[in-house]
């Protein structure tokens, strides 16, 4: 009897041992990217950070743009600009574009937001997808899954290994069951159900995952930290030897002023004292040219006076007959002698106006003499300043 269950358990033994054997390997694998594709969480996630993307580009782009504008604007400025201000101001541009290309590294580098933000956005995907191929393979019974879009040279696949969809309904379904409300709807959810799902495991990878996210962002973080740190630094540093240049410049700036202010002072009182000679001058010719025509108004009346007092004469001197000269005789001699006398006071005012013009004239000219050499000295030191 016993040799009799020996026996059929050994012929047992085998017959499994031969069924396994014709079974075979089983191996299955998956697209990721059509995976990715078809998941509306990370669609509608990607379309934002593109979003994102654009905006960061258009920002970065138009200062950069603004950057270009000052080098052209300094560059046609240059001839006008001592080379301590040109150097100064190109340097202050150096120091915008060095921090414009630093955000530029920030949002695009390889360790920028970017790249950080692409990695969040597709790791709880492929956690959802690990753990979907997990209990596929487990449910399935296949020994191998590999990734399509991966790094494995795959040279053919034929599509009945392809378990790309039987992964995404495992996701839609989760996703779905996470929404459902009412009570009917979960229970739908459970009868569709087929793949078995064992929370200790799943917790544990949520736990491993979780563990490693953390540690991941843990060391993103401080990397970045330590980055702004250095970039601090240098700024600040940057910003103190700029403020130091910047105030020798404005210290040279200074002395320069100074230096060119000392002539135009000179300038400045030489032109108030010619003032001060112009005005004098004009008002000792009105003085002068007042006292002429008081002169002349005092001899015209003298005149008026002594011509009317030969008509009275003659009434005085018609009583004498001692006087051998009969009286038209003295009364044209007298008024002989006052055309003379009235002729020589008109030629010596005649001769005051005219020394009074020339004395005008010349002091005219010398006024005029002064504004052009300040207007020359000015104009040279003008051409100076620019040279």
């Amino acid at each position: 009897m016993k040799f009799k269950v020996l026996f059929l358990l050994a012929i047992t033994g085998l017959m499994s041992f031969s069924a396994m054997a014709q079974r075979g390997v089983r191996i299955g694998y998956i697209d990721t990217e059509y995976i990715l594709q078809n998941v509306p969480e990370y669609q509608e996630a990607t379309t934002q950070l593109d979003k994102k993307v654009l905006q960061w580009k258009s920002e970065i782009e138009k200062q950069l743009s603004a950057i270009e504008q000052k080098k052209k604007e300094l560059e046609n400025e240059s001839v006008l600009l001592t080379k301590e201000l040109y150097e100064e101001r190109m340097e202050d541009i150096s120091f915008e574009e060095a921090e414009i290309l630093d955000y530029q590294q920030k949002r695009f580098g390889p360790n920028g937001d970017l790249m950080i933000q692409k990695r969040q956005l597709i790791a709880p995907i492929q956690d959802q997808i690990f753990s979907a191929v997990q209990e596929i393979a487990s449910t399935k019974k296949y020994d191998f899954v590999f990734d399509k879009s991966a790094d494995v040279v795959m040279l053919y696949s034929a599509e009945r290994y392809d378990i790309s969809e039987q992964v995404l309904r495992t996701i839609t379904r989760t996703s779905k069951r996470t929404q459902a409300r009412s009570k009917k709807e979960r229970k739908e959810l459970e009868e569709e159900e087929v793949v078995p799902i064992v929370d200790s495991e799943k917790d544990e990878r949520q736990k491993a995952l979780e563990e490693r996210k953390a540690t991941r962002e843990a060391e993103l973080a401080a990397k970045r930290a330590e980055r702004e740190k250095a970039l601090e630094e240098r700024r600040k540093q940057q910003q103190e030897t700029r403020e130091a240049k910047k105030r020798e410049a404005e210290e040279r700036r200074r002395k320069v002023l100074e230096a060119r202010n000392a002539p135009n002072n000179t300038g400045a009182e030489t032109e108030a004292k010619t003032e001060t000679i112009k005005k004098e001058t004009e008002a000792k010719t009105k003085t002068k040219e007042g006292a002429v025509v008081g002169e002349v108004a005092k001899e015209k009346s003298k005149d008026k006076i002594e011509t009317n007092k030969p008509e009275a004469e003659p009434k005085k001197d018609s009583s004498k007959t001692t006087k051998p000269k009969t009286q038209a005789e003295i009364l044209e001699e007298k008024r002989q002698e006052k055309l003379k006398e009235r002729e020589a006071r008109k030629k010596a005012l005649e001769d005051r106006k005219k020394q009074i013009i020339e004395e005008r004239k010349k002091a005219r000219e010398e006024r005029e003499k002064q504004l052009k050499k300040r207007d020359s000295i000015a104009k040279a030191k003008k051409e100076e300043g620019n040279n």
